[in-house]
């Protein structure tokens, strides 16, 4: 049995999100914020839905968290999301000076530990490759069944 208190179940618990952002026709990727063992904050892409380009699921999953903890310092959290973050939200988590940021698949392209790994705040330990194999699959489907 999964223990709630393993980095594997709150993965599981973004990868639902991100299967959540597919059923929508949104770009895969989902994000929970974690303190204490807990989930205090959570999203999925909704930039098609929203209108929105800043939509990104960490992004929303900050606001949730922040929104929660009634502050703009995530110090004490930990961020788990299905892809690496892109820049602008790594940006985000810098402010937000989040303890940990764990990802599951990189993102050659567009990821920020591949473009900029500064962007994160210095204190942030970024780990990536987590569930690796099931976070690329829920993309890799996605734009597969997008592509004639």
């Amino acid at each position: 049995m999964l223990s709630i208190h393993t980095d594997e179940h709150f993965m599981r618990q973004a990868l639902q999100l991100a299967e959540r952002a597919a059923e929508e026709g949104e770009v895969p990727i989902g994000a929970v914020v974690v303190s204490q063992f807990r989930i205090i904050g959570k999203g999925y892409n909704q930039t098609e839905r929203l209108q929105d380009p800043t939509a990104h699921a960490e992004m929303l999953a900050i606001t949730a968290a922040c929104e929660h903890l009634r502050s703009k310092y995530l110090r004490d959290c930990t961020l788990y999301v299905t892809i690496e973050p892109c820049p602008m939200c790594a940006g985000a988590l810098r402010w937000a000076q989040l303890e940990r940021v764990v990802y599951g698949a990189g993102e050659e392209k567009f990821g920020s530990v591949h473009v900029r790994p500064s962007l994160f705040h210095p204190k942030t330990m970024v780990e990536g490759g987590l569930m690796e194999h099931d976070c690329a699959a829920i993309m890799q489907e996605f734009f597969r069944s997008r592509r004639p």
